[in-house]
């Protein structure tokens, strides 16, 4: 039994259930919508016919409530589920403080460069090594602090074994996952999603999951602390388009009921702590609510463009958003580069030049970026500091500056992606050491055009 519901005007509703989805296929079932108000039940006559808490829960379970927002949040963006257990999740023994390797939080101890930064392809782990998603997580810039609710970081991950009886949460904030080489398979306490790449999904803060892989596997990470992503305003642009709150997929209930040893993660400012407990934490028979994990096939994005002249700013690729209190600046933007149409007319088509009070990182999951078809591959990156230069490099410029403007297909077998941010990122020393270290060549070697002043 699964259903999904309209909670007020601000929730976007669509009752379906998808079985597979998008990209990732398989026989896991989703839940259509974004921020609904979904219920769902692996054992039927689950749920309570009415309220939360029964002074006993259908079939010996344990009632439980997970807080995504503050129990006075207003109305639209109020935030929870309640969860049925086979046990609640306090039954752990206490955390302990374990290695977390380049997984940090410590940016405040960084050195600031405000450099343009490129880095080849992330390492895979090697063949003679085990690593799972956890062990193989690496930062790459943030700021903010966890502990204040407002922030960010990027972090990279590489990974090529399961997590087995292993799990993990973030106390920090919502995880935005973008795999580029390797489907993952995410097992929650709300159920189980298939993510290949060219999908994203979001974990938010405090659910637990564990992910399991079949091969060398890669992808970015960004980490928000303080509020959820949420799709953006559209504007004038009216009341459809860019990505639909119906191509969101949330999993159905999905139970383990096993016995023995189990380790819980726990991502804690920064740092990583482990707990021990005698059964899975996967042993939720029925949950509802608005606070749950979903996935989306950037396939599905619906592209606005220009269609006269001039090259519209990024902005009309937002997927998703994360606000702040400055209306229209964002402490994240997740923004996609998909393919489409360039038709206008005596213009740049390209990337323009560009200084940005925003901080730009960007990845590329597959195919190559316009601007820069070289050296910036599948699964490598770059950031572009708040106010330092960049965009396309001289032969994209020499190119496009000369171009035959006819209607042409633009990134084709291409998806780039931008992690924006009004923040001031700071990068890791091991970031710092891993980056392409003649990336400022790409702009050297301008030519001075400039014919003076007409006489």
């Amino acid at each position: 039994v699964n259903k999904s519901t309209r909670a007020n005007k601000m929730a976007a509703a669509s009752v379906k259930e998808v079985v597979g989805g998008g990209g990732g296929g398989g026989n896991e079932k989703y839940m259509s919508g974004f921020g609904n108000e979904f219920a769902t039940e692996a054992v039927p006559g689950t749920l309570p016919n009415r309220g939360n808490t029964p002074q006993k829960v259908s079939h010996g379970l344990y009632a439980e409530q997970l807080s995504g927002t503050a129990f006075t949040a207003p109305r639209d963006k109020n935030q929870r589920s309640w969860l049925y257990r086979i046990r609640p999740s306090v039954g752990h023994l206490p955390y302990e403080m374990i290695e977390s390797g380049e997984l940090s939080g410590a940016w405040h101890e960084w050195i600031p460069n405000p450099n343009q930064m490129r880095w080849s392809p992330f390492e895979l782990p090697a063949d003679d090594l085990s690593v799972d998603f956890v062990a193989g997580m690496k930062t790459v810039a943030g700021a903010g602090d966890p502990s204040a609710r407002n922030g960010m970081a990027i972090h990279v991950y590489a990974c090529n074994k399961s997590m087995e009886n292993r799990s993990m949460y973030n106390s920090d904030g919502d995880f935005l996952i973008v795999p580029q080489q390797g489907e993952l398979t995410i097992r929650t306490e709300f159920g189980v999603l298939k993510v290949a790449p060219n999908e994203i999904v979001v974990i938010q803060r405090g659910i637990k999951f564990s992910v399991a892989v079949t091969g060398p596997s890669r992808g970015y990470i960004a980490e928000v602390f303080g509020v959820h992503f949420q799709l953006p305003n559209l504007g004038p642009i009216g009341a459809n388009g860019l990505a639909n709150a119906r191509d969101f997929l949330t999993p159905t209930a999905a139970y383990e009921d096993i016995d023995g040893d189990f380790e819980i993660i726990s991502k804690f400012q920064g740092a990583l702590f482990s707990a021990k407990q005698d059964h899975s934490p996967f042993d939720v028979v029925a949950w509802h609510g608005n606070y749950a994990p979903y996935k989306y096939d950037l396939a599905q994005f619906m592209v606005i463009n220009a269609v006269a002249f001039d090259h519209a700013d990024p902005s009309i690729f937002t997927v998703l958003t994360v606000p702040t209190a400055e209306e229209g600046t964002a402490l994240c933007d997740f923004v996609i580069f998909p393919p489409r149409w360039g038709v206008a007319d005596d213009t740049f088509r390209p990337p323009y030049f560009h200084r940005n009070c925003m901080s730009e990182f960007m990845g590329l999951i597959k195919g190559k970026y316009e601007a820069k078809a070289g050296a910036f591959l599948p699964g490598g990156g770059s950031l572009h500091s708040s106010m330092t230069p960049h965009g396309p490099d001289v032969k994209c410029f020499e190119g496009a500056s000369a171009a035959n403007l006819e209607p042409e297909r633009v990134a084709d077998g291409t998806m780039a992606f931008m992690f924006e941010s009004s923040l001031s990122l700071k990068t890791s020393p091991w970031a710092q050491k891993t980056v392409q270290p003649d990336y400022h060549k790409a702009w050297q070697g301008f030519k001075k055009n400039f014919t003076g002043a007409p006489k």
